[in-house]
């Protein structure tokens, strides 16, 4: 077939471009967009797109795994608050996919803590600056919380890190329970990013950038999560997913297994004989053999007080040589 135009399909052409240019060929109006311009305009937006670094989780999972992480850093520094006994803030500043060698690349001298959470297949890590960590155990071992200029744990600081990193651990679990039930172990510590081996460089991951706060002290810590490790739960990361399993917390069998771990909580049960007013004279003239008189009445009924507030009414009795109490009533509250 002839690839050349014929004399009509160059005129039908040329009349088509001249129908775009204005008419007369006059120039167009000073303000007024040209048809170049207006062409331009509605153009289809593109976004740059890196097949050296593909974007392996949409907006909508990303946002799931931000608010994690959150809860995360609110329980984790709940929890080294509680253990050390002073003010500690945790903060997200980012999160974002990239590829493992950048993650390890934008790294310092730091404390690498390597864990597996199954049922999740492979391997994430804990990283914190030196001076964040050693700022913990110096006010774990009763110091005010200094940074120490070391790049080396000893024989005795090595396990008082990992200690820290049990506690920061529980947080990782109950910040996933909305999504699944992990349990975390802690694999392995290391303390140069090139042993720290947990993905391949070109592999994707989740990196959360973090701040930590403690007393008037600021220092970084992170966590990369590789994305072979999320990929099997990718379908849950969800913003309807997220509000569904929020509700799933009050299931019935969720109330029963909370309800045999409250069975098994210690009570503190007083029994309460009876009140009496006195003047502190009075008072401070007790001695040996006195009488007080009570407003029980003899063969009336005592109160039973669990933590304080009253629950049960009863009589006292002896049995096996053992003062006991008799439940004759139960104390409904209003």
């Amino acid at each position: 077939m002839s690839e050349i135009l014929s004399q009509a399909e160059i005129e039908a052409l040329l009349a088509t471009l001249a129908s775009d240019a204005p008419v007369g060929g006059a120039a167009p109006e000073e303000g007024s967009p040209s048809p170049f311009t207006a062409r331009q305009k509605r153009s289809v937006a593109y976004e740059v797109y890196d097949f050296r670094r593909p974007d392996k989780f949409s907006r909508d999972q990303l946002r799931t795994l931000q608010m994690i992480f959150e809860t995360f850093a609110r329980l984790c520094a709940t929890n080294l608050a509680t253990y050390l006994r002073v003010p500690v803030h945790i903060e997200l500043i980012s999160l974002e996919q990239i590829p493992f060698e950048d993650y390890l690349r934008s790294l310092r001298q730091s404390a690498f803590i390597i864990f597996s959470a199954p049922p999740l297949s492979g391997e994430a890590v804990l990283e914190m600056e030196y001076s964040l960590v050693f700022t913990l155990l110096d006010r774990l071992l009763g110091g005010p919380g200094r940074p120490v200029e070391r790049a080396a744990f000893t024989d005795i600081e090595r396990p008082l890190v990992l200690a820290l990193a049990e506690r920061m651990m529980l947080a990782f679990k109950s910040a996933w329970e909305s999504i699944l039930q992990i349990d975390p172990h802690i694999e392995g510590m290391e303390t140069s990013a090139q042993f720290v081996q947990i993905a391949p460089p070109s592999d994707i991951v989740i990196a959360v950038l973090m701040e930590a706060r403690v007393s008037d002290r600021r220092d970084a810590m992170s966590l990369c999560v590789p994305h072979m490790v999320i990929k099997p739960i990718t379908p849950r990361l969800s913003s309807q997913n997220w509000v569904a399993s929020s509700g799933k917390r009050t299931t019935p069998l969720l109330r029963q297994a909370l309800t045999q771990h409250l069975c098994h909580s210690p009570l503190t049960c007083v029994a309460r004989l009876g009140r009496t007013t006195m003047r502190l004279r009075e008072l401070l003239q007790l001695k040996v053999g006195d009488l007080i008189v009570l407003d029980t009445p003899a063969h009336g009924a005592i109160d039973l007080l669990v933590e304080g507030r009253g629950k049960f009414r009863g009589k006292p009795a002896i049995r096996n040589r053992r003062i006991v109490l008799s439940i004759t009533e139960v104390i409904r509250e209003a």
